[in-house]
């Protein structure tokens, strides 16, 4: 059974389709949706991806009258770079892609931000079509942010580009190797944490059977997580105000992510980290312990990182947080849980308070070897 949301945007609202077989129906879903095969489509995908579902996928287009052109990424963090984008424009031009061409994102986290800002890129911005191949991208395929990173801070080259719709379809993340499960609960996690303490709990009673893809309670899950997004994003597109709150954790796990080098701490690693090291400061501002316990024991069911690697520089991470977004005029903006459920967002925090949870996070993690 397939479930459908839509991101609330009015002439630019568009549907997220989840459930199982979605691939097979993809065709008849861009049509659906004004996507017609009259111009050339751009297909994007990484090596890993194209392996198990490039065929599929292409074949499915190819028999619905698309024209395909395909262009195949190497996986992981460091692709989404400048380099890479100017290579997809150049694909992009070689294969005659026009105002009304479409890009199709297929993969994760990594290749939904750089074919989408490829898409807002060209031309001044073509339509693009979301197809996560991850449990991470529940997130980052909802809402619009398109990036690439800078060697010195992630996703500092970017726009909000809307894609047409998002297709996700469950059974495309049963190839996903043990360490992208447990990476991609992260985010699933996070949307609990911020808007659903009752998502939270069951979260923690399914932990295992979610970690062993049970695809109707994953399907579940996902539906539940993009709803606190599609909620949110619909509020506050372009994170003016409320949008700022789904950032819980990302600011101490952006800085992780780039200190020890793009790909050796996934993002939702990182962030799992972030948001323990969140609820740490909201314990310190004056927040009961058990946000604190709470937090660190969900993500510890999900075999995530609680604690900083000791042999990463504090100074380091310190200097990766200045370049964030949320960095300005000298104080640090913070989103805090309040409660589990509920979060603020604290735009007077001190570099020195940070500090001080940074340095006890690496000190637990020499204490965890």
């Amino acid at each position: 059974m397939m479930k459908e949301l839509t991101v609330d945007l009015g002439s630019r609202s568009y549907p997220i389709y989840i459930g199982e077989g979605i691939v097979l129906k993809i065709a008849s879903l861009l049509e659906k949706n004004g996507i017609k095969p009259t111009s050339p489509l751009l297909l994007i995908t990484d090596d890993h991806v194209a392996a198990f579902h490039l065929n599929t996928v292409k074949e499915k287009l190819e028999q619905g009258g698309y024209q395909v052109n395909v262009h195949i990424v190497p996986a992981g963090e460091s692709t989404k770079s400048l380099a890479s984008l100017e290579q997809i424009i150049r694909v992009a031009l070689e294969a005659g892609l026009d105002r009304n061409s479409v890009i199709v994102a297929l993969g994760g986290g990594v290749v939904g931000d750089l074919a989408g800002f490829a898409a807002a890129s060209y031309m001044r911005g073509i339509r693009f079509v979301q197809l996560p191949t991850t449990i991470l991208a529940h997130d980052s395929s909802v809402g619009g942010k398109v990036a690439v990173n800078h060697p010195l801070a992630k996703n500092v080259i970017g726009a909000f580009h809307q894609p047409e719709l998002v297709l996700y379809d469950t059974e495309l993340l049963l190839t996903l190797p043990p360490r992208e499960v447990r990476s991609g609960y992260a985010e699933v996690i996070k949307h609990g944490l911020i808007r659903d303490a009752d998502f939270v709990s069951w979260l923690n009673e399914h932990a295992d059977e979610l970690l062993a893809l049970d695809l109707d309670l994953l399907g579940h899950a996902l539906y539940t997580g993009c709803k606190v997004k599609v909620a949110v994003v619909s509020q506050d597109e372009r994170e003016t105000g409320l949008r700022a709150i789904l950032n819980l954790g990302h600011t101490i796990g952006h800085a992780l992510e780039a200190v020890a080098g793009y790909g050796v701490i996934l993002h939702g690693e990182g962030i799992a980290i972030g948001m323990v090291g969140a609820a740490r400061l909201a314990v310190q501002l004056g927040r009961p312990e058990r946000i604190h316990t709470i937090t660190k024991q969900i993500f510890q069911r999900f075999q995530l990182p609680v604690v900083i690697p000791a042999q990463l520089d504090t100074d380091a991470i310190m200097a990766a947080m200045m370049h964030d977004k949320k960095f300005k005029e000298g104080r640090m903006t913070f989103v805090l849980p309040v409660d589990i459920g509920e979060v603020d967002i604290y735009e007077e925090l001190t570099t020195e308070q940070v500090r001080a949870v940074v340095s006890e996070l690496k000190q637990e993690g020499l204490l965890c070897g």
